[in-house]
């Protein structure tokens, strides 16, 4: 099967005070991608344990592709303990040595990639050797490069993402994610000189930025593009980023100018946030709707 998309990353399971989440960005990217009517597939690994089993259901009744997620015979499923602390704001511990820092290179990784159009990935993959070399080996692949950026202490590693930037033809990152990142070079104030001084760096021809509840920014061909945003209801923000990610690289298969594709985006990031998980069930046409109607989103 040929797929336009396809997704490289961490599959786990989110264990809050009161329940337990599937997440994991890349699977949240290739949920939304594929609700939104484009093939799209996973490479991924899951322990050979009930939580592994748990967590491909999931992802079969959400129609997730999971031809390329891999079953590790001695590594248990991804696990994040996510711990309110004092002043309540949760702390999250991201087990090591899951399923999902092994992902095995294998010898079709190439071919799909090769026939897709787009290959999603992020930074947090890439804390473990293993699943750092097979990302490596797949992103030299010509094909259009998603880089999600996803900080998470202490998995940061500054030459590492330097080289990802170096491949990246999109990078995606929030604002918080912006000042750390520009922080290590330089201390410009407005987020466009930011934004420039990091595409001159590493030779990356479009940048988009979310902002939370102030919208989102783009530099895509050298022009800037703007939306403030949905003022909405917030049940939690659990994937509202990367729903992000998902609506506008629709916009950019549907061929959406730069605009439809930031207002199509924030829509869906928007909506997904007054709701409950990263992956909430909706079709494209409440998306418009909602879009449109301006009901439901007033906090």
């Amino acid at each position: 099967m040929h797929f336009t998309c396809v997704c490289f990353g961490e599959v786990l399971f989110d264990v809050l005070p009161h329940e337990i989440k599937a997440g994991g960005a890349p699977m949240n990217v290739a949920y939304h991608l594929t609700t939104l009517g484009h093939a799209t597939t996973l490479i991924s690994r899951v322990g050979n344990d009930a939580h592994g089993r748990e967590l491909t259901a999931i992802l079969e009744e959400k129609k997730v592709n999971l031809d390329y997620v891999q079953v590790d015979e001695t590594h248990p499923t991804g696990m994040v303990m996510a711990i309110p602390d004092a002043a309540g704001d949760m702390k999250y511990d991201i087990k090591q040595g899951a399923a999902w820092d092994f992902i095995s290179l294998e010898p079709q990784h190439e071919v799909l990639i090769r026939n897709a159009s787009y290959f999603i990935f992020g930074s947090l993959i890439t804390r473990n050797s293993v699943s750092r070399n097979t990302l490596f080996s797949l992103m030299d692949i010509p094909v259009t490069r998603v880089f999600d950026i996803n900080l998470r202490p202490p998995f940061i590693d500054q030459k590492i993402l330097e080289y990802q930037f170096s491949k990246a033809d999109v990078l995606k990152m929030n604002e918080e994610e912006l000042d750390v990142i520009t922080g290590w070079y330089v201390q410009f104030k407005a987020i466009e000189d930011k934004v420039r001084f990091l595409q001159n760096r590493f030779q990356i021809p479009e940048i988009i930025i979310t902002r939370g509840a102030e919208g989102a920014v783009i530099n895509s061909q050298d022009s800037f593009y703007y939306h403030s945003g949905y003022k909405v209801r917030v049940a939690d923000t659990v994937g509202s980023g990367d729903s992000f990610v998902a609506g506008y690289l629709s916009g950019v298969i549907n061929h959406k100018t730069p605009e439809e594709r930031l207002h199509f985006a924030c829509a869906l990031g928007a909506y997904v946030a007054t709701q409950t998980g990263g992956c909430p069930a909706y079709t494209p046409g409440e998306i418009a709707a909602f879009m449109q109607s301006g009901k439901a989103i007033i906090n």
